[in-house]
């Protein structure tokens, strides 16, 4: 079992659909604060390096690194951006470490969603700028096309992706920092606005304010620190095709591959049996089971029938996203999969209130960085 680098400290600032009281600087200190109270360490004494997970054009800054010193106390440390996933950051968090020059490294991601006024037109520049871009079309669509595919391919149906958006919701109302708790039923998804046929207002996850610090040390310093290391078993990530005209739409590739790179590190050869429950992305509702299929948690066309029959529940035999996932907690940017890693951290530790699981000890946390791109990345944790 690959135990070289484990998670000491964690804290959050949020969630919240708007802040207006708070800065992005001051829900990272806030979150600094706690991760480094929670590890017993002292940034200015102790961090050898620092990562933030950030995208210059939600944050309306170039070379954003230079932004983060003052609130994450790296003044005159090492701090480098990651244009990418919060798993992406995390895992240049563990690469660090493992270069055996690094003892303690901290990542940190955050979301201002409620900062950007034209978050679609932002969006739009992922694009290609020659052939996609110019149609000057809602980003989204990228979504309700590859629903419409992956229902046509596997035989989902509309109905299984709603019980995906009645359970998450349900899960966040257990969960004391989400900020897209409800008690909904599937006519209620199915008959909210269409967004991108078939996808309605209720399959998107809506956007939240927050931020997420983790400290990450190596394995003679994570004992020292602490009495309950969550250690990093494996780490995966893919960047797929950024071309609309040559992706694969019915199957996520991407997450196929990532994971594929996390188990053959953490020594997993039967995910569905060795991975006690999993934070997978969800920014739209038939994300979720798209992914499960794709990281190997079930069959292709399977997902949504486990959904149906309440496997991925929290009582259930796979339990999926028992924070609420984005449809739960709201979607935080570049922070959302720094969000499902911090949900693994809490479950294996037992703090996660009344949405714990009982008797984990691996889980799975993946997350995609949204439409239009094909890139994820994923992260095997264990107590």
């Amino acid at each position: 079992m690959f135990e070289e680098v484990a998670i000491v400290g964690v804290g959050v600032s949020g969630f919240r659909s708007i802040t207006p009281d708070l800065s992005y600087k001051e829900m990272m200190f806030e979150a600094a604060v706690k991760a480094y109270e929670e590890a017993g360490i002292d940034p200015r004494k102790d961090v050898d390096s620092f990562v933030t997970v950030a995208e210059d054009f939600n944050e309306g800054t170039s070379i954003f690194d230079e932004y983060v010193p003052d609130q994450l106390g790296a003044v005159l440390k090492p701090v480098h951006t990651i244009p990418g996933e919060g798993i992406h950051g995390l895992i240049a968090a563990v690469l660090q470490i493992l270069t055996g020059q690094f003892d303690i490294v901290v990542v940190e991601a955050h979301s201002k969603a409620s900062n950007i006024v034209t978050k679609s037109h932002v969006l739009a520049y992922a694009f290609d700028p020659v052939f996609n871009r110019s149609l000057a079309v809602h980003p989204y669509f990228v979504a309700g096309m590859e629903m419409n595919r992956y229902l046509y391919e596997t035989g989902t149906t509309h109905k299984q992706c709603a019980k995906v958006v009645v359970k998450n919701k349900s899960n966040a109302l257990l969960n004391p920092i989400a900020a897209q708790p409800a008690k909904l039923g599937v006519r209620d998804v199915l008959a909210s606005e269409p967004v991108a046929e078939p996808l309605t207002r209720l399959e998107v996850a809506p956007h939240a304010d927050g931020a997420i610090v983790m400290v990450l040390a190596s394995r003679e310093t994570a004992l020292a620190l602490t009495d309950e290391p969550v250690w990093v078993r494996g780490i995966g990530w893919c960047n797929d095709t950024f071309w609309l005209e040559s992706r694969s739409w019915g199957e996520a590739r991407y997450a196929h591959r990532a994971a594929r790179m996390a188990y053959k590190m953490a020594g997993i050869r039967s995910p569905r049996q060795e991975i006690d429950f999993a934070e997978i992305d969800d920014a739209f509702a038939y994300k979720e089971l798209q992914h499960m299929e794709a990281l190997g948690l079930c069959q292709p066309g399977e997902a949504g029938i486990l959904v149906e029959e309440g496997a991925t529940e929290l009582g259930g035999e796979l339990p999926v996203n028992p924070s609420g996932g984005s449809l739960g907690e709201g979607h935080l940017l570049d922070a959302t999969g720094l969000a499902r890693v911090l949900e693994v951290v809490l479950q294996l530790r037992g703090e996660a209130g009344k949405r714990q699981l009982e008797g984990v000890g691996t889980g799975l946390a993946f997350g995609w960085r949204g439409v239009p791109t094909t890139s994820g990345a994923a992260v095997i944790l264990s107590s």
